[in-house]
């Protein structure tokens, strides 16, 4: 079992069950799923970058990534339908505890000028996505066998009903908020 999921188990649930007087365990918010987004900008030029960008992304994840197509064709970004455009990954059960570990416990620290994730990031209904400017900042990533630097967002799916309690759910798990 993954060591989050322990985590979330023993210390976590008890503590927002306390904090928001749930009567019942299962009202307590938890992690759902979390979705990885790689956009390729060039890859409508350059077929390759999208290979190099699944291949990353499945070594970051454990999973392989589906490629992710256009669905209209646009002049102005030579675009054409069914190019493909970016790789997505959705993660649940022990795989998503295991990212979310590696994520807050060793990427996000990496990250130069690093101060804290923005708090303001959430969607309204306790969903919170995550910007990433490179790839690189995974220990997965050789950084010599880098063929170009992606960006990625991490979309953090809860059960959270609200933005509260999903700033107070991903706190307790070790998400670095700005301002704590």
């Amino acid at each position: 079992m993954a060591r989050l999921k322990d985590k979330y188990q023993q210390d976590v649930k008890p503590a927002l069950i306390k904090k928001f007087g749930f009567s019942s365990p299962m009202q307590a918010p938890r992690l759902s799923k979390i979705v990885i987004n790689m956009g390729i900008g060039e890859g409508t030029q350059d077929p390759k970058l999208v290979e190099a960008a699944a291949k990353d992304l499945a070594a970051i994840t454990g999973q392989k990534p589906s490629v992710r197509r256009a669905k209209k064709s646009i002049a102005n970004f030579k675009l054409r339908a069914g190019v493909p455009v970016g790789t997505m990954v959705t993660l649940r059960g022990d795989r998503m505890y295991e990212f979310f570990d590696r994520l807050v416990s060793v990427a996000i620290p990496r990250i130069r000028d690093f101060r804290g994730v923005p708090a303001r990031s959430f969607d309204g209904r306790g969903n919170y996505t995550l910007g990433l400017k490179e790839q690189i900042i995974f220990p997965e990533i050789n950084y010599d066998k880098v063929v170009k630097t992606f960006g990625m967002d991490v979309t953090i799916v809860t059960t959270a009903a609200n933005d509260e309690q999903a700033r107070e759910l991903l706190s307790l798990m070790g998400m670095p908020f700005q301002g704590k």
